[in-house]
């Protein structure tokens, strides 16, 4: 009798979870979730944290993804860590967004080695092997540059002499290369130009506003300062407030600032006139990276390098219109 009984509340208890389950809609099975180990450099800046969002938001169980998120916190061995942590959880892809160029060669091979493939976000790195990388999804960050220094020839064309003090983002990463390169090149091209400080801002207004303020106490009679050409928004929000603290004016009849990223407050502080140019450098790259990793998953093979398509705005293109769509 008992046999019978037991049998028989099984049975009920089977009937009732599988008509329970006809009534839910249907989700990935948990075995059937592609799983990626992400490392992002931290959140540091509006544009990282907008970046950091966007992954977040594509990569969900209920698109088909587990994701595996570190955040490095700035620090290249924290993403050394990070990686060889995926490798041993066998993630199907891993995503990486480098501090900085060099360095990765070792464990990227050991990612190659584990057969997963690697798809860099934003920056690039240098290896001497170009099959440890299977794509990479980001910005041309020479022609951003570019763009802010024609825009700087265009506007001081007939200046006698042009005074640049220069904030440089975090020393090695893509981006710093790219848009001091830019810099550096033009710098050469225009010998009117004069390059009066370059200093690191690590990307952050903190520090920007520190080394901008050093700057400008150690000087015995204020320098004339024609623009300032910062590698990201948020290191000219630093050096507008240390220059205004000093009582230099930014905007017309006074400095440029010159920017990169165009997020949303940057362009507000551009449509004030305080930023006189802001580079766009689209952070919202969820997409694109899912773009790759479902060509991967149909069998075929992805562009080696996708770059976005970007714009630059100075006060007068900006709208109200603008500013409402603006999405980071």
């Amino acid at each position: 009798m008992k046999r019978k009984a037991a049998a028989v509340l099984m049975l009920i208890l089977y009937t009732v979870f599988v008509f329970a389950g006809c009534n839910k809609p249907e989700e990935p099975k948990k075995d059937d979730l592609i799983v990626i180990g992400m490392s992002q450099v931290g959140a540091e800046s509006d544009w990282r944290q907008a970046d950091t969002a966007s992954m977040k938001s594509v990569f969900t169980e209920a698109n088909g993804y587990r994701l595996l998120f570190e955040d490095a916190r700035q620090d290249q061995e924290n993403q050394f860590v990070a990686i060889r942590r995926f490798i041993q959880q066998r993630v199907d892809y891993i995503v990486v967004m480098p501090i900085t160029e060099d360095g990765w060669d070792a464990v990227l091979k050991e990612a190659k080695d584990a057969g997963i493939p690697v798809i860099l976000v934003d920056r690039m790195v240098n290896v001497k092997d170009d099959n440890l990388i299977t794509a990479h999804v980001g910005s041309d960050f020479y022609a951003e540059g570019k763009k802010a220094t024609d825009w700087m020839k265009k506007k001081y064309a007939s200046a006698e002499e042009l005074n640049i003090v220069h904030i440089q983002g975090t020393k090695g990463s893509t981006a710093q290369i790219g848009r001091t390169s830019a810099l550096d090149d033009a710098l050469k091209a225009n010998n009117t130009w004069k390059l009066q400080a370059r200093m690191d801002g690590d990307f952050t207004e903190a520090k920007t506003y520190e080394v901008m303020k050093e700057y400008l106490s150690n000087r015995e009679t204020l320098p004339k300062i024609d623009v300032v050409y910062c590698e990201n928004d948020n290191s000219a929000y630093g050096a507008i407030k240390a220059l205004e603290s000093f009582g230099y004016t930014c905007g017309k009849n006074g400095v440029s600032i010159v920017s990169f990223d165009a997020t949303y407050n940057a362009l507000v502080y551009c449509q004030k006139g305080k930023i006189a140019l802001t580079v766009e450098c689209n952070p919202l790259l969820g997409p694109l990276v899912e773009s790759v990793i479902r060509t991967m998953e149909e069998g075929k093979v992805p562009e080696k390098n996708r770059y976005v398509e970007e714009s630059a705005f100075e006060p007068e293109n900006i709208t109200e219109d603008l500013l409402a769509s603006r999405k980071y």
